[in-house]
């Protein structure tokens, strides 16, 4: 029998994952009471393995679920020699505050203040212990629900490595603000603007002229090898200190230009490693190409 133990945040994403799992012939309990969680192990153990040969319970502290009594509850496990895994969802503070906005529902610990942000703290005290004890850890804050999904089936549907480290690159224009998830930002402002080249103007980084005129650039080069050594020698040591998401923001002035060819190519680079799952995305390659830079 496969348990897995889909925890977390309130708001990031455990209803959506055990979906996923449903729809992967796991057999999956929600908001399972943490004292129903020993005697229904208990049930499935001795029950038709061809029902519960793949479990997966949300436990949350919808549950109830304190240090004590989950503790217990994985003791029993250990002692009886059934195996489990913990998946941990986590979320930025100000992601879980705007989904929970935009859904219009109420954070489980807000209590009669209705804050959300009070909810989001007291939630992280009590639940700190299951993410210190977590197999995995997925921080859904840039994940698409695709991306999420993609990665859930690579843990516990094909068995693949758990890549612990996602790293989402981003390009941006100084002129709109830096991005605040940015936890590296690079200006790629030193090399010459396509957008004072008439017929490049109105193109975008991700059009064939722009990239033959960035790329032809031998500041490019240089950049790209030199950026490309620190980053292997960072990311590394970002997992070994566990951490799980990673922001590379790559700024020009519009950010239509110059940082969306070199995130572009920051992004292709690091996705040749297995070691971590990278994305991509453009933050105002859609702004008006006509705006003074």
């Amino acid at each position: 029998m496969r348990l897995v133990i889909v925890t977390g945040m309130s708001g990031a994403g455990k209803t959506t994952v055990l979906h996923y799992l449903e729809d992967a012939d796991y057999y999956c309990v929600d908001n399972l009471p943490i004292q129903l969680m020993v005697p229904f192990i208990r049930i499935a153990s001795a029950g038709s393995p061809d029902i519960y040969s793949k479990i997966a319970l949300g436990i949350d502290i919808r549950s109830g679920l304190t240090d004590g009594e989950m503790k217990d509850a994985l003791a029993f496990l250990d002692q009886a020699g059934i195996r489990y895994e913990i998946l941990f969802l986590d979320a930025g503070d100000d992601v879980i505050i705007r989904r929970y906005k935009e859904t219009r529902r109420t954070h489980p610990l807000a209590g009669r203040t209705g804050s959300i942000e009070e909810g989001i703290c007291l939630e992280r005290q009590q639940i700190r212990f299951m993410r210190e004890r977590a197999d995995y850890i997925i921080n859904t804050s840039k994940l698409l629900t695709r991306e999420l999904k993609k990665e859930v089936v690579r843990i516990f549907v094909e068995d693949k490595s758990y890549k612990s480290l996602y790293i989402t690159v981003q390009s941006f224009g100084f002129k709109y603000g830096i991005p605040v998830d940015s936890d590296l930002v690079v200006d790629v402002r030193f090399l010459p603007n396509p957008y004072y080249v008439p017929e490049l103007k109105p193109l975008t980084g991700n059009d064939k002229p722009i990239i033959d005129y960035v790329l032809s650039q031998k500041q490019t080069g240089e950049f790209l090898k030199r950026y490309t050594e620190l980053l292997s020698f960072l990311i590394p040591n970002y997992i070994a200190e566990g951490k799980n998401q990673l922001v590379i923001s790559v700024g020009c002035t519009g950010g239509r230009h110059r940082s969306v060819v070199l995130a572009n190519e920051i992004y292709r680079i690091l996705a040749q490693n297995t070691e971590y799952g990278v994305r991509i995305e453009h933050r105002d390659i859609g702004m008006d190409p006509v705006t003074k830079a």
